[in-house]
């Protein structure tokens, strides 16, 4: 099945009145934990999110905290001994919560973790310098096949959607690269630019808010995409390529129905309004809606697709 479309299945499209916003705001101040370092895609739409929700819900705060490691791991074992008062979020990806449990290197399993929303995606790109050398996919191609697991390529984290992308690369295209972990996309931006590797498995959403030192050479998408007219998506080259990562929020295991809905319902609240989908799009996000009322089935979907990409990685056979 089409990975966007299955996204957007479960999309919602009604749009929420200010009654109903200003029903959703809780009425004390939240602690919003990043499992990736500051200045990646997580970081940009948690900042994106707190700009707005200052807006709707003036009277309180937005406290982002930072707890990067193990490609997001680190923070997902420890979201459950947050206080399950209804005031902590945690932001959340996948693929991460679905392949970094199969390897068995991470201190949480997936059902360890509990989902409130999936609020946008981000399609893979490969994207290089601006004074790359390479300036095509092909060029990407060429130099792959001619100097086998030398080219390097950094990507977010091991067991994660640019891991997954990455393998993926090697095997549609026919090539040996070689993938380059790294804390966040925050951190990987430097070495990119300066050219420490020879290109990064990202998003489209970096290559768009780094388009001034980086440019794209494929992205995995439908069409292509409104900001990088010049860049061919991968099914333009010949590949059925149409993938990526999705950003959402979770809250300890122990919080109750009432204030997961709640913090569901005020995210929505958050994706719905005009200001948040003009962010979204200059920085490359594709906005979907996935909340409480659709993530059972949204989630089994995920975990049934994320299947092959856990054996192309060889976390399961």
């Amino acid at each position: 099945m089409n990975f966007t479309a299955i996204a957007f299945a479960f999309a919602a499209t009604a749009a929420l009145s200010s009654t109903a916003s200003a029903q959703a705001c809780i009425d004390k101040n939240l602690s919003y934990y990043q499992a990736f370092p500051a200045g990646g895609e997580s970081d940009i739409a948690a900042r994106h999110q707190q700009l707005v929700l200052k807006k709707k819900c003036p009277g309180i705060e937005t406290i982002i905290q930072y707890k990067p490691g193990a490609g997001g791991g680190l923070m997902w074992a420890q979201m459950n001994s947050l206080p399950a008062d209804g005031y902590n979020v945690v932001g959340i990806n996948l693929p991460h919560i679905v392949l970094q449990p199969l390897e068995g290197q991470v201190q949480y399993k997936t059902e360890d973790i509990m989902p409130v929303y999936w609020f946008h995606y981000t399609p893979d790109a490969i994207v290089v310098a601006n004074d790359s050398p390479l300036k095509t996919f092909a060029d990407l191609v060429k130099m792959a096949k001619a100097q086998p697991g030398k080219l390097t390529l950094a990507g977010s984290g091991t067991n994660s959607a640019n891991h997954a992308a990455h393998e993926k690369l090697n095997i549609v295209a026919g090539i040996q690269t070689t993938y380059v972990p790294f804390k966040g996309t925050g951190d990987l931006t430097t070495a990119v630019i300066g050219q420490h590797v020879t290109g990064a498995m990202s998003y489209s959403a970096f290559a768009i808010n780094t388009n001034t030192k980086v440019r794209a050479l494929a992205v995995a998408m439908d069409k292509r995409h409104p900001l990088l007219p010049d860049v061919p998506t991968f099914k333009e080259l010949g590949f059925d390529w149409v993938d990526g990562a999705y950003r959402g929020i979770g809250m300890p295991k122990a919080t109750s129905a009432d204030a997961r809905k709640r913090m569901s319902d005020l995210w929505a609240a958050l994706n719905n309004d005009p200001e948040m989908k003009e962010l979204a799009f200059k920085s490359g996000f594709e906005l979907i809606n996935v909340g409480v009322d659709k993530m059972e089935p949204f989630m089994r979907e995920r975990a049934k697709a994320y299947t092959e990409v856990a054996k192309r990685l060889g976390l399961i056979k």
